[in-house]
């Protein structure tokens, strides 16, 4: 089946002008377009999008995912290329997860912190004592 620019718009929620954006970078390598000119998203280019803006959420450069899409237009003989360019991706997401998972751990502390100051009406009783939950990576207490 083939969708409109609107369409996918709509279903993807990813704006028509950010889509043209992408058909011009090349990110889209498989989009086609009818004779009037209008793009014809297939379902090829809906699964593709799901990719860009999994990649995007990532933090990956346009010029990466644009590399990506070479790649995936290529074929076969670039299959490994971009199961290497996952395995990178993963790592990477990885990392991010455990550095958001230390922010996390610190957050939920403060939000103790700050609840006890609340029910006590002041946070003079914690100053000094306020004992992050990292090993060594900061000072191990913090005031406010």
């Amino acid at each position: 089946m083939l969708y409109s620019i609107q369409q996918v718009s709509q279903m993807t929620g990813i704006p028509a002008t950010t889509l043209r954006y992408y058909d011009k970078e090349g990110l889209l390598p498989f989009l086609e377009r009818k004779p009037s000119g209008y793009r014809a998203f297939s379902d090829i280019d809906l699964a593709m999008l799901q990719i860009i803006e999994c990649l995007k959420a990532t933090g990956m450069s346009i010029s990466e995912m644009k590399q990506f899409a070479k790649w995936a237009q290529e074929g076969d003989a670039t299959l490994q290329k971009r199961y290497d360019l996952f395995l990178v991706r993963k790592a990477a997401v990885e990392q991010q997860i455990r550095e958001l998972q230390k922010s996390l751990k610190v957050i939920e502390h403060k939000c103790e912190y700050y609840r006890t100051a609340v029910e006590a009406g002041t946070e003079k009783h914690l100053m000094g004592k306020d004992k992050l939950p990292y090993s060594g990576e900061f000072l191990s207490h913090e005031q406010g």
